[in-house]
């Protein structure tokens, strides 16, 4: 009995060393990206030359004059790079695409620059306040036959409040929800099915969103009650269950193949 109590009670220790161990791990990870979002930020970072696909996350105007938000970090910047670098590493192994993990940018909405860059990454988009040139930029940039993937936003308040955003974009269109049957979701993976875990309580299931033009071509992917980027920041450590993390990465991957593609 006392055999059992003592590795009982060191299994106990072992698992609080790795939980804290985790934490550690976790609040250096933050720290660097707070870091490096504004060392990128300073020094304009480009992907590197030659990259097939580049994965531009939109830095946008959002309702608190841009203020750091949580982890440090504005919402348009949450997970920022270890998500880019995490899932660009996976396409880069799992694909043919000629990319790697640098291949990544950061480009403001109300830039031309973002007319570079087929896919769009938008991060808390409840907290999205367009100017009439972001308004501008991102009707231009649908038109011209560029993708779009939210992310990382919940509850019934903030995806009405997006819908307003993009009636601004396009007033006679609105959100579709998605079904399995779609392209996007059997471009590379086959995806069996949208009941999927997200990674920290959301006030619903998760839903699928798609947002189309006049003709029927998916613009825009809106991930609504789920943070992707935040299982493909933390696929590293010990955070989230492996399953849903690797379900995460699959979404993702048909996202990127699907943009070039498309």
């Amino acid at each position: 009995m006392l055999r059992k109590r003592f590795i009982a009670g060191k299994v106990f220790y072992v698992l609080i060393a790795v939980v804290m161990l985790a934490g550690v791990l976790a609040s250096a990870q933050m720290q660097r990206g707070v870091q490096r979002l504004w060392n990128d930020m300073e020094s304009n970072r480009q992907p590197p030359p030659g990259s097939e696909f580049v994965f531009a996350r939109v830095q946008f105007s959002d309702g608190r004059g841009g203020g750091f938000g949580f982890r440090g970090l504005p919402g348009w910047a949450h997970d920022y790079p270890d998500a880019e670098e995490h899932i660009l590493q996976v396409a880069s192994e799992v694909t043919t695409a000629n990319l790697n993990k640098e291949s990544y940018v950061i480009v403001r909405l109300n830039s031309d620059e973002i007319f570079k860059y087929p896919f769009l990454y938008f991060s808390e988009v409840g907290e999205l306040n367009m100017t009439d040139q972001e308004i501008h930029n991102l009707r231009e940039h649908f038109n011209r036959g560029g993708f779009a993937m939210i992310d990382d936003f919940d509850g019934q308040y903030q995806l009405d409040w997006f819908l307003s955003q993009m009636k601004m974009v396009f007033p006679d269109r609105g959100f579709v929800e998605m079904t399995i049957d779609h392209p996007l979701f059997h471009t590379f993976y086959e995806i069996p099915t949208l009941a999927v875990e997200p990674p920290y309580e959301v006030p619903a299931p998760p839903k699928f969103y798609g947002y189309f033009d006049d003709k029927g071509r998916l613009l825009m992917i809106i991930n609504h009650d789920n943070d992707v980027g935040d299982f493909w920041e933390w696929i590293d450590q010990p955070i989230y269950p492996l399953e849903p993390s690797t379900v995460a990465l699959r979404f993702g991957i048909n996202y990127l193949m699907y943009t070039m593609t498309h």
